[in-house]
């Protein structure tokens, strides 16, 4: 029987292990790949302790709410205001909720919502909408296109967002939220002439936007279910 020599086993181990960190940095392909992006999904904190891979936080159990936990919820509303009773009600149905990060969620899903609208981008915005809304969108976006009219957007920035209501629907949880954006827009028609809006001045939008969630449900996901434009 012949023995591998000193360099053959080194050569041989020092393939194996660059195979296994390629497959540790590169991952590969298992047909359960994440799917498009969502400010809505929950990823795992840097100190979480689930299983590697595992990229949605696990929700704990109802009744694990310590007494101390609405810290947070009483940190940016009044303790006793319907707006803290319904943040604590929302937080009471998923633990997990927290208001800072829906806050940010919120405001990454207004800008996509805003600019995926002016594009047309159905597809976007069905991830983002209830079946309501996104039928309402679609309908004006139809209606534009049918029409030869375009718009044209850039997103300047948001300047202040806040929770202004919160509470819980049977199982399902809904957040309101007050946006004050900036936005250069203008609408043109098929020949190209501006109808609507300004192609160059920036405008202040104020918008109050409802999001809700089922807290049933082991989709991470929420979804905006109504509109309504601040004067």
């Amino acid at each position: 029987m012949e023995y591998l020599d000193f360099g053959t086993i080194f050569f041989f181990v020092a393939a194996v292990v660059i195979f296994l960190q390629l497959r540790k940095v590169l991952g590969r392909r298992t047909g359960s790949e994440r799917p498009p992006f969502n400010p809505y999904t929950r990823t795992a904190d840097a100190d979480d302790k689930s299983k590697p891979g595992d990229n949605v936080v696990s929700l704990p159990r109802r009744g694990e709410v310590k007494e101390n936990s609405f810290e947070k919820i009483d940190a940016i509303s009044k303790p006793g205001t319907p707006l803290n009773d319904g943040l604590r009600a929302i937080q009471n149905a998923d633990p997990a909720f927290e208001p800072a990060k829906f806050l940010e969620g919120s405001k990454m899903a207004y800008e996509m919502i805003v600019m995926s609208f002016a594009d047309g981008d159905r597809k976007t915005l069905k991830t983002l909408l209830s079946r309501e809304v996104f039928d309402g969108f679609v309908s004006a976006i139809a209606d534009r296109e049918a029409r030869g009219e375009k718009v044209q957007s850039s997103f300047v920035g948001i300047n202040k967002a806040e929770i202004i209501g919160a509470e819980m629907k049977g199982s399902e949880s809904h957040v309101t939220v007050r946006i004050t954006s900036e936005l250069i827009s203008a609408t043109l028609d098929k020949d190209g002439v501006v109808i609507d809006g300004d192609k160059e001045a920036v405008a202040e939008v104020k918008d109050v936007w409802t999001f809700a969630r089922d807290t049933r449900s082991k989709d991470p996901n929420w979804k905006l279910v109504a509109t309504e434009a601040e004067d």
